[in-house]
């Protein structure tokens, strides 16, 4: 989905961004069960290396609730076996408050 059709959306979705490694963001939305991709209105994947630019983007689209989610390859990297559970971290983010003037 791209920034301008979420921009569309008439209800509120909650949102994940995901920590892919030292920097590098990318975002999906969970809409009807599923998560889909955000990407830029060419059609790329929206990455940024900036989480705080990518929350003031954020903000101006209607998200119901973000988290920042980073999968560990700890495990991997020192030959644990595979777990059966997500070793996901998932933390809430707060995303910065816009004023009305600068949504139109």
């Amino acid at each position: 989905m791209t920034i301008a059709e979420f921009a569309k959306l008439e209800a509120p979705v909650p949102v994940v961004v995901h920590s892919l490694d030292m920097a590098l963001y990318q975002v999906t939305l969970q809409i009807d069960g599923g998560e889909h991709l955000l990407a830029e209105d060419s059609g790329r994947p929206l990455r940024s290396r900036n989480l705080v630019s990518l929350l003031e983007l954020l903000s101006r689209l209607p998200v119901a609730s973000a988290v920042l989610r980073q999968r560990s390859a700890y495990d991997e990297m020192v030959g644990q076996p595979l777990r059966d559970g997500d070793n996901a971290l998932e933390l809430p983010l707060v995303l910065p408050e816009v004023e009305q003037a600068s949504l139109h």
